[in-house]
């Protein structure tokens, strides 16, 4: 720390309860998800430094800026056995596919914080919700061999489709309890989504899920005060209910979030943050035609926060980008 000055968690961390805290989320372009769609309920990067940390009773308003860009692609191959005419042949073929997204959302969520103790912990009520675009391409072909008793006739062929849609997507509510013992912090939180976002199971881009969902999980903070140093981790499970237009339910999720700070001074903080989700259960449902494909997905980057006055209260800036 500058000139030997110390941080106060109640103090400090309070004072950002009455303002903005705006964040900034940058997300890196290999990133691929099992889950229908290519899309989790879970964003990535959502928790990070000073997660588990309590606040100062009332109300706050916290802004999210998110932009993602996917790209995922695969081979699948499948070969099965026709009657063309009461002619039997074999038929055999590839379909490589790739898909790429680019999403920029901008998130609210309106905050209270409850002066009384829940089970000897701050409890804190949320609701979030999100306006922005999505952008999607898919571009497929189709190769492969049709072999009948007269020989083999290979075929190709090669479609791309393209979907953008700027819309709201759905409502979060999010509620959590906060525990604070010196340097030590610990949260649990439930979450979920209701799926009152934009959605149509026969459009590409979609800013709503198209089903519900739970998340449920925990987080830690130590934060030292006299020396600035920082560390955070929040980990969460994620059940997804069926969707009901296309009879797909997506597996169980598990996601993690991490950050590692320091504190400069009273207004600047440096940093690393990180994710890691990976998903724990198939796929499932009629709608399922892939099989049991679970993900993994991890992402590591700088972080940069600032403090500054907004009026008598004070807002906090929050940059942090993965790759």
């Amino acid at each position: 720390m500058k000139g030997g000055k110390s941080i106060s968690t109640a103090g400090f961390v309070g004072r950002l309860s009455a303002a903005a805290i705006v964040t900034f989320l940058v997300l890196p372009h290999d990133v691929a998800h099992a889950d229908e769609g290519g899309i989790s309920f879970w964003i990535p990067g959502f928790f990070g430094s000073l997660a588990a940390t309590p606040q100062q009773p009332g109300w706050q308003i916290t802004t999210i800026y998110y932009r993602t860009q996917v790209s995922a692609g695969g081979d699948v191959a499948r070969a099965r056995e026709i009657t063309i005419g009461g002619i039997p042949a074999n038929l055999t073929a590839t379909v490589n596919a790739r898909v790429n997204a680019t999403a920029n959302l901008g998130l609210v969520a309106p905050t209270y914080v409850f002066e009384t103790p829940v089970l000897g912990a701050q409890a804190t009520a949320i609701l979030l919700a999100a306006y922005g675009n999505n952008s999607t391409s898919l571009a497929g072909q189709l190769t492969g061999t049709l072999t009948t008793p007269g020989g083999a006739f290979p075929f190709s062929r090669f479609d791309s489709i393209d979907s953008s849609l700027t819309a709201f997507g759905d409502l979060i509510p999010f509620f959590q309890l906060k525990w604070n013992s010196g340097v030590h912090n610990y949260m649990t939180y439930i979450t979920g989504d209701i799926p009152a976002g934009a959605y149509e199971s026969s459009r590409l881009a979609n800013l709503g899920l198209g089903h519900w969902a739970i998340d449920a999980g925990g987080g830690y903070t130590y934060f030292d005060q006299k020396t600035g140093h920082e560390f955070s981790a929040v980990l969460g499970f994620t059940y997804n209910f069926i969707n009901p237009a296309t009879q797909y339910q997506s597996g169980v999720d598990m996601h993690l979030d991490w950050g590692a700070s320091q504190f400069l001074t009273k207004q600047w903080q440096v940093g690393l943050v990180g994710y890691l989700y990976q998903q724990l259960g198939c796929d499932s449902g009629s709608g399922d035609r892939v099989g049991c494909f679970q993900s993994r997905v991890a992402g590591v980057g700088p972080q940069v926060g600032y403090i500054f006055p907004v009026g008598d209260m004070q807002g906090y800036l929050n940059l942090k980008a993965y790759g």
